[in-house]
């Protein structure tokens, strides 16, 4: 049902059952497809939301980017379907940059959570309270971001990591990892995410063996690196990979 208070753009494209609360603004260029339920209040602009997402009350998607260098170029928030966004949660779509901000599948945005300009989440993510990431800043599949935790702009969080409550990131975290602490430091393995996921033993105690190698045997980095490609398993791959992309440096642990 759409509230007959609700205001919508005449470029708005609503599918089949879609509900939209009292005194929410579609604007120009959005697509909403079926199932999509919205709250009370809400701004949505210059975005595509997917099937059956739930958007509370009071939330900002599509607004323009907090970027000075941003000159009303036409980009877009692009959300995955099942996503959950609650009250007084914000979404910028993209700069120049990228021209697009994306939004996975079964995102969990929690109150007054932020997403930045240009960033990329993955499946599955979750944003506690008041959890926000600058621009430009990518996460990867299964994470979990603390409430109060920040992420600072470019960094890269990879598949699976656990951000503690209050932590500051300033470099990329690999993927699998604890981190927390302003300026975060890695705090070890996320094994029950790990576990949770039904990963097996064999493929965790790989993960362990990596972790050692590069924290704590004292080798330089790209030694360490070279040591764990000989370990046959995806998922250190991943992680291996993951490293060898980071152009912000990695945490480490304290």
């Amino acid at each position: 049902m759409i509230d007959k208070r609700a205001v919508i753009d005449e470029s708005a494209i609503i599918e089949d059952n879609v509900s939209i609360g009292p005194f929410t603004v579609i604007g120009k260029d959005v697509v909403i497809k079926s199932g999509t339920v919205i709250g009370a209040n809400s701004s949505i602009e210059y975005a595509e939301i997917g099937n059956n997402c739930k958007i509370s009350n009071s939330v900002s998607v599509g607004s323009p980017p907090q970027d000075l260098s941003y000159k009303d170029e036409l980009s877009k928030v692009f959300i995955g379907g099942g996503t959950i966004l609650r009250e007084f949660v914000t979404i910028n779509r993209g700069s120049a940059k990228t021209l697009k901000t994306v939004i996975g599948e079964n995102c969990f945005f929690m109150a007054c959570s932020h997403a930045a300009h240009d960033t990329r989440v993955g499946d599955n993510v979750i944003f506690a309270n008041n959890a926000a990431i600058g621009g430009h800043v990518e996460v990867g599949d299964n994470t979990f971001l603390g409430g109060q935790s920040g992420v600072h702009q470019f960094c890269k969080i990879g598949r699976g990591v656990m951000v503690g409550a209050g932590s500051i990131v300033t470099m990329d975290i690999i993927p699998y990892a604890l981190c927390c602490g302003d300026r975060a430091v890695l705090d070890g393995l996320n094994l029950v995410g790990m576990r949770r996921k039904k990963m097996g033993q064999k493929e965790i105690d790989d993960i362990k063996k990596a972790y050692r190698i590069l924290f704590l045997s004292k080798l330089l980095l790209k030694d360490a690196v070279s040591e764990i490609e000989k370990i046959d398993c995806i998922y250190v791959k991943e992680i291996t990979d993951f490293i060898k992309n980071s152009k912000r440096a990695i945490a480490r642990p304290k």
